[in-house]
């Protein structure tokens, strides 16, 4: 279960986040952070160094705050960041974003920016989770389509997802935006409508 602490308001308010967090943990995350930018004068320090997950979703959160604080004259700070929270900070190139020195923050607030390794892995990995940031909307809303059709959870429709993915040879944003496109209309190839089904009657229990 992630948690999300606020310290008291102030000059700058500490954001700290334990655990893990996903898509389903966006609106908490997103009033954390609006409620503790409200209540400070010049912005948020985060406090990343116990969080041991956070996708592209929270990342979306992240940038979308920032862009509110600096409207508004603020900053956001990570001020510590867990081996996870750095590596999604590093691979998206966002890191710099949240250091403070671009916005004038007193240097010894910021953590420094981890220097960028090159080689051709870490490269792979920055186009797949660029890409991920791309194309998640378009998961996003095909989950909504499975969980609306389907009665199925959230994390029952993302299962669903990537096993139809798996056992259809198709790429996961392939997929969803063929799941997308067939409620306007146009149907999905008999092989992927089998996988599909298939998996949701798993993850429902009906194959049983």
């Amino acid at each position: 279960m992630p948690v999300i602490k606020a310290g008291p308001g102030g000059d700058r308010v500490v954001v700290t986040m334990r655990g893990g967090l996903c898509l389903d943990d966006s609106q908490m995350l997103r009033r954390s952070l609006h409620d503790a930018l409200s209540r400070s004068a010049r912005g948020v320090d985060l406090d990343l160094s116990e969080l041991e997950f956070g996708d592209c979703s929270t990342l979306n959160v992240l940038l979308a705050v920032r862009r509110q604080a600096l409207a508004e004259g603020k900053t956001i700070t990570v001020t510590s960041a867990s081996p996870g929270a750095e590596r999604l900070l590093t691979l998206t190139d966002t890191y710099a974003l949240f250091s403070g020195r671009a916005e004038g923050t007193d240097a010894s607030v910021a953590m420094p920016v981890p220097p960028r390794r090159d080689n051709k892995e870490l490269q792979s990995e920055v186009v797949q989770l660029r890409r991920a940031l791309q194309t998640r909307p378009e998961i996003d809303l095909a989950r909504g389509i499975l969980m609306a059709s389907f009665c199925l959870s959230a994390d029952e429709a993302w299962e669903v997802l990537v096993m139809a993915s798996q056992n259809s040879n198709t790429k996961l944003h392939r997929l969803a935006r063929d799941v997308v496109t067939a409620v306007k209309g146009t149907p999905l190839s008999g092989g992927v409508q089998g996988q599909v089904t298939a998996a949701v009657a798993k993850v429902s229990g009906l194959d049983s």
